[in-house]
């Protein structure tokens, strides 16, 4: 009896592992969304106009993506300009080598004025030289975005 007992708290538990690894998409990082009805990022900015933030689902290409860890990456908008996407309560990252990819993206797009500190800080972790983390020295204008979700094709 003890041994079938086993036996069966062995087989639950490879079930459900088994389970779990099936629930894994490699191409969903954070909370899953559908993303029907995405528009193409580079509307983003007509979309949010004056308003502060707007919740939206966003299609685009990445641009480039924070070499430290892959906490924030940057997709392409109108007129060659980038939003910095950073990931919600630090929850999740993305892969390294996504620039060129296309995404779709969940959450917050914002009008947000981008510290010059933070300017300098995202230079640094995409590489820059000294030289050029230091060349800035305005605060300026940007679209940005917080994702609770992201989905790579």
């Amino acid at each position: 009896m003890k041994h079938i007992l086993i036996l069966l708290l062995l087989v639950i538990t490879l079930v459900q592992g088994a389970q779990a690894q099936k629930k894994t998409n490699p191409n969903v990082l954070g909370a899953s969304f559908n993303v029907n009805n995405a528009i193409p990022a580079t509307n983003l900015p007509q979309l949010l106009g004056t308003q502060d933030s707007v919740a939206v689902k966003v299609t685009g290409q990445v641009q480039q993506v924070c070499q430290a860890k892959g906490c924030w990456m940057d997709v392409k908008l109108a007129d060659n300009s980038v939003m910095k996407v950073r990931f919600k309560d630090y929850g999740f990252f993305v892969p390294k080598d996504l620039a060129g990819k296309t995404v779709t993206i969940n959450g917050m797009a914002y009008n947000k004025i981008v510290s010059v500190a933070d300017q300098q800080h995202y230079a640094q972790d995409a590489g820059k030289t000294e030289i050029e983390v230091k060349s800035i020295i305005q605060p300026k204008r940007s679209v940005t975005f917080v994702a609770d979700g992201v989905v790579i094709k």
